[in-house]
């Protein structure tokens, strides 16, 4: 454990030096403030706010998780020479990363959405619940990527693909699969096809608290309808943080048998 604090401490040290931190934080926090300014209402902030949680938020996750990883490629063999254990390195350098990336989302939206509106804002937990929930998911899978692959290019257009995607092709395929088999019932099928992805899954966490089904589309409005408010976002949190343990559990797997 001590180790792990120790790696923690130097990335988080190691990554706060660095100019993106604060140009992250500060393009989500004079977003958020100029949204109160210019249209006031609460509701109306948290939608406006959540295609840009939803997309640029995995976007950066991925790509920069997935940078991070190659860039770290030394300091890994210069560890690895030493008595410390893989966990301890792999999950020093995830939660090295994800910890930063959380707190921009908690600092750029959190605290203007805090200043402006209060916290008893029926869209403001859930918006940064779904927010660092994305950090973490799609930090995992750049992990994995970075790790299963060698080749710093393949790899980095890898996260690019598989960022549009669950961002923009995903859902296309749905409206595909519904359309050719409209014939047949298919409500289990769209609940069960919604939780492979885990933007789908945030839209919908975030749609719900706002009661107006007409704007899910169809898996969202189904999944409003079956599980309720309550039930449906405990489900798509639950169903969402798999969505980081799995491929952060395939990716120390992988990890730990690979040859640096």
């Amino acid at each position: 454990m001590t180790t792990l604090i120790k790696i923690i401490k130097y990335q988080l040290h190691d990554l706060l030096r660095g100019k993106w931190f604060v140009v992250y934080t500060a393009v989500f926090f004079l977003l958020t403030d100029g949204l109160f300014r210019f249209g006031g209402d609460p509701n109306q902030v948290s939608l406006s706010l959540m295609n840009i949680v939803l997309f640029i938020i995995p976007l950066v996750s991925i790509v920069f998780g997935t940078m991070f990883f190659y860039n770290s490629r030394e300091f890994m063999e210069l560890l690895l020479s030493q008595p410390i254990s893989r966990i301890s390195l792999f999950l020093g350098l995830y939660l090295g990363l994800v910890l930063p990336l959380s707190a921009v989302c908690l600092i750029g939206v959190g605290v203007p959405f805090m200043y402006h509106a209060g916290i008893q804002t029926g869209g403001y937990w859930i918006l940064l619940i779904v927010g660092v929930s994305l950090t973490w998911v799609f930090t995992a899978l750049a992990f994995l990527i970075a790790v299963m692959t060698d080749q710093r290019v393949k790899g980095v257009g890898f996260t690019i693909v598989l960022w549009l995607f669950f961002a923009i092709l995903y859902d296309g395929i749905i409206l595909f699969i519904l359309f050719a088999l409209e014939e047949y019932p298919l409500e289990k099928l769209t609940l069960f096809l919604s939780m492979l992805n885990p933007i789908d899954l945030g839209r919908i966490m975030m749609l719900l608290q706002f009661d107006i089904a007409a704007l899910m589309g169809y898996t969202g409005a189904l999944f409003s309808k079956f599980y309720g408010n309550i039930l449906g976002t405990t489900v798509a949190v639950l169903t969402l943080w798999s969505w980081c343990l799995l491929p952060l559990w395939f990716a120390y797997k992988t990890f730990s048998k690979k040859d640096f």
